[in-house]
């Protein structure tokens, strides 16, 4: 029955209230089984002293992973499964503080509250939305039928799980909540500048109208801002690491089994009929597609490849920027659009410009003599992308290189060497290898190289045994004879990434409680995994004035053109007596503005947003000229030449929406500030790096 397949369906899961951000593990495990079978339990964490066993982490996570692989139809790639490991473990640091908060307030949920749920008016959602009709009628017949059918004794149990679980999470929330509440005035706010249109005549103060010549700043005045607005220069506490990252590259051994697989495939086509287009749906990284590509596109192993081929030839495997790829020629098609081949030396070695060219136009003439442009190009070319390849460039267009190199290889000889060309890089000894108008036409079967688990295995298990060895040794000597990279991070506070190496919280944490040089365990990080050593710790405290009193300057400076600026805006408001339109008179370089029709909650035109110009414009009476009042760019006299009535039958109308949605703003910002509060509070051990290199 369809009861029985959704009642079935509330295996343990997430449930989320709250627009999400209360988040229940539900029913996760058995955390006591390992002890009942009388086995010792290993624990990836404990939060408060509640021990989370492997066993329990892992199978939540299996549970998630099953079912976000069911609902995308595909396996999760690696930094999904990072990222989902985390998920898991939050809510089930999450779920154990909510029940342990349940706990100490003593909530409990009867068996009666859960059965008036299940058989009330209006029973959850999820029960009753197999029993809707086509009319959107509630079938309470079948659903009842359904609830006392012994056959649905075993989900029913679950569904009541659930139901108490949620009643559970719903009478916390009511005491978190109790707290928040909307008053009235935030209500009305909402209303004004959601419904109030203001229309304002006003004279705007630029603080540019006092030269920062007529202004004086003291030392005296610079130490006064220091002490007064010492908090914006505290400095957080800092850490600096040594580290050495085991990548999470392929192997060669990745790539050569890569390779094999796409050769075993050729194999099998030389006396299988199957198509092609087949074989890519099967085999292919990527979907099929027929492609007609530039040959700029292609490495310059495979444009010679397909060069040779005959139609429907497959060629390969080759390796590309993409992996290795299996590729069916179909043949190629004439086009519009040259692409040269070409290899070149580059000569900037010598400092001197003179020099530079003149050992370029040795060696232009050893080359023209018979010398190995290939060899050349390995052993002295300045340009080490190209140089490991025998100077080769592979295929490019126009538009693809600077002018000067351009032109020489367009207007070149295939296979003739050229006289050295400048360009900003230096010189350059062009040898033009190809030119062609075509493109081929091809179909694709792309491998990506990947890291292997074992490749993946065997960089945690060399992480594991570095930092044995880093610990009980010396991390610089160890990693000096294993031939490892060092490298170094900059100072860096406690913040969601470590530059250089990426986000893990657990080892930011581990950098921030612990001392100069202790040594951590590998970390997973989103380029391998990392052994860090603690270089430098760098306490809370403030930067020196004698540092920051240049930097001081400009606020100081701004400081005093308002005090000034203000002084001038007065006493243009005591000249004009109340009469707005003779400002200009007064000040000439002042205008008079209209802002047109604005809400207070957007911008107001030709000024942006300015929380004082509204507030003013709010309370001043229609036609009546203000006092001078400071804003965000200078100072303002304003004239409110409309404002809409408050209406109050309209208020009457709104004021409940109104207030539910500030009050579930409200709701929203102050559970994930009480959550996150509870987590620092928590005493909470997070071991999982031991486990999965996390």
């Amino acid at each position: 029955m369809a009861m029985m397949a959704k009642m079935r369906s509330l295996a343990p899961a997430f449930i989320l209230t709250v627009g999400g951000l209360f988040v229940l593990f539900m029913v996760i495990s058995d955390s006591n089984v390992l002890e009942a079978l009388g086995g010792r339990t290993n624990n990836v964490g404990v939060v408060n002293g509640r021990e989370i066993s492997y066993f329990e982490f892992q199978e939540a996570f299996e549970r998630q992973r099953e079912a976000q692989q069911q609902q995308t139809g595909q396996d999760l790639a690696e930094d999904q499964i990072d990222r989902l490991r985390d998920q898991v473990w939050d809510a089930l640091v999450t779920n154990i503080l909510f029940q342990q908060m349940i706990d100490s307030y003593g909530l409990t949920v009867s068996d009666d509250e859960v059965r008036d749920i299940i058989l009330g008016d209006n029973p959850p959602d999820f029960l009753k939305q197999n029993f809707i009709d086509s009319l959107g009628s509630f079938n309470r017949q079948l659903y009842e039928e359904a609830l006392f059918d012994p056959r649905n004794r075993e989900p029913l149990i679950q569904a009541e799980e659930f139901v108490r679980q949620n009643q559970l999470t719903a009478k916390l929330q009511s005491l978190i909540f109790a707290s928040v509440t909307v008053g009235e005035d935030e209500v009305k706010r909402k209303f004004i500048d959601q419904n109030i249109n203001l229309d304002v005549d006003y004279a705007f103060f630029d603080l540019n109208l006092i030269p920062d010549a007529e202004i004086n700043v003291e030392e005296s005045d610079l130490k006064s801002y220091y002490e007064r607005n010492k908090n914006q220069f505290k400095v957080q506490p800092q850490r600096k690491l040594r580290y050495v990252l085991f990548p999470n590259s392929p192997s060669a051994e990745d790539s050569s089994m890569v390779q094999r697989s796409l050769q075993s495939i050729l194999n099998r086509m030389e006396g299988d009929t199957i198509d092609f287009k087949e074989l890519v749906e099967i085999y292919s990284d990527f979907p099929y597609s027929k492609d007609t590509l530039s040959v700029s596109l292609l490495t310059p192993e495979v444009v010679d490849a397909l060069n040779k081929a005959r139609a429907e030839d497959v060629v390969g495997p080759y390796l590309t920027n993409q992996g290795y790829e299996l590729i069916k020629y179909y043949g190629s098609v004439p086009t519009d659009e040259v692409m040269a081949r070409a290899s070149h030396i580059l000569i900037n070695q010598f400092g001197d410009d003179d020099k530079n060219l003149e050992e370029a136009n040795k060696l232009y003439n050893r080359l023209k003599d018979g010398a190995d442009f290939a060899q050349a190009a390995t052993e002295l070319s300045q340009d080490p992308g190209s140089a490991q390849r025998g100077g080769d460039l592979g295929y490019f267009g126009k538009g693809m290189m600077v002018p000067e190199f351009e032109n020489a290889v367009f207007s070149g000889k295939v296979g003739e060497v050229q006289k050295p060309v400048k360009t900003s890089f230096g010189y350059h000894i062009i040898k033009v290898t190809d030119r062609v108008s075509r493109k081929f036409v091809v179909e694709r079967i792309v491998n990506q190289v990947k890291q292997s688990a074992t490749t993946r295995d065997r960089m945690f298990t060399s992480a594991i045994d570095f930092a044995f060895l880093a610990k009980k040794n010396n991390f610089i000597k160890e990693a000096e004879l294993l031939e490892y990279n060092v490298q170094e991070t900059p100072l860096f506070v406690k913040t969601t990434t470590i530059p250089g190496l990426g986000a893990n919280k657990r080892l930011i944490d581990f950098a921030f409680e612990n001392g100069v040089n202790t040594i951590s365990d590998p970390y997973k990080m989103p380029n391998g995994y990392v052994v860090v050593q603690i270089m430098e710790v760098v306490g809370e405290h403030f930067k020196p004035f004698e540092e920051v009193k240049e930097q001081i300057r400009p606020s100081v400076l701004r400081e005093k053109k308002f005090e000034k600026l203000k002084a001038k805006a007065q006493d243009v408001f005591k000249k004009i007596n109340g009469e707005f339109e003779k400002i200009p008179e007064i000040l000439e370089n002042v205008k008079l503005q209209q802002t047109g029709s604005f809400l207070p909650s957007g911008n107001i035109p030709g000024i942006g947003r300015d929380y004082a110009f509204v507030d003013k414009a709010l309370n001043l009476e229609p036609n009546k000229v203000s006092e001078p009042f400071k804003g965000q760019r200078g100072y303002y006299i304003i004239k409110v030449l409309n404002r809409t009535p408050f209406d109050e039958n309209l208020y009457d109308s709104q004021s409940a929406i109104i207030r539910n949605t500030i009050l579930q703003e409200k709701r929203s910002r102050y559970a994930s500030q009480w959550v996150e509060k509870l987590k620092e509070n928590a005493n909470i051990v997070d071991n999982r790096h031991i486990f999965l290199g996390q």
